[in-house]
């Protein structure tokens, strides 16, 4: 039976660890830390980041979207679709969030990344440490083939992260983005062979329960069978 909530829920166990940053997937006990950082502000008021604004509105609106987020997020993963969103800490101190995103990964293996920073934690490297952290974990545990990314033109801070990471160019779009407001998006791409790591060790736990979850079992056996060998 299980014993703790890590073993309930499996995703709760991982910690993904490079350098300073530590990422682990959002628990409750996060929420009122990554409220605050909303709070005080995630980009300037004039700039959005983002491709769906949920930063506008009042702080009230904000705070509650962003709970009821991570909520829906968390209680909608299954092997066939899955956003994990990790609280990204540096020194212990909770700083933002680093996610990734994915339908019909077992078949596909790439999808997108997302992350924000409390706007007085940005220009100090955090953002590239954080994405080369969640990308390494991705092909050295996952089994990606490419992690993708996607920042709008006006986003000079995200774009140059990308370029550090090792992330190339892969076409752009033409997006709605607040109210009327059109803007272009350039999508990224990067590999295990183009990914840029730093001259940290990367360290993980929690990896077998998270396969598990997300359906790896059934990829080995797969595998195993492939090669000739015998699976239960």
């Amino acid at each position: 039976m299980p014993q703790n909530l890590d073993e309930l829920w499996p995703p709760f166990g991982l910690v993904i660890a490079l350098g300073p940053v530590t990422l682990s997937p959002v628990r409750d006990d996060d929420l009122p830390a990554l409220a605050a950082l909303v709070d005080d502000g995630v980009h300037a008021p004039a700039d959005m980041p983002f491709s769906f604004p949920w930063t506008s509105g009042t702080p009230g609106e904000v705070r509650l979207r962003l709970l009821q987020d991570h909520w829906a997020q968390r209680a909608a993963m299954t092997p066939a679709a899955w956003t994990l969103e990790t609280s990204v800490r540096v020194n212990g101190e909770i700083v933002g969030c680093q996610s990734i995103s994915t339908t019909d990964y077992l078949v596909t293996r790439t999808r997108e990344t997302g992350s924000w920073l409390g706007m007085k934690h940005h220009g100090h490297g955090i953002g590239t440490l954080m994405r080369q952290a969640l990308c390494a974990f991705m092909f050295g545990h996952l089994g990606a083939v490419e992690v993708t990314s996607a920042a709008f033109l006006d986003n000079a801070p995200s774009l140059a992260v990308s370029k550090k990471v090792g992330y190339t160019e892969n076409g752009i779009a033409r997006l709605k983005r607040r109210d009327d407001e059109m803007a272009v998006i350039q999508r990224l791409v990067v590999t295990a062979k183009t990914l840029n790591l730093p001259e940290y060790e990367l360290t993980v736990r929690g990896v077998p329960p998270l396969q598990e979850f997300l359906g790896w079992a059934q990829v080995r056996r797969g595998a195993a069978s492939d090669a000739g060998e015998i699976s239960e």
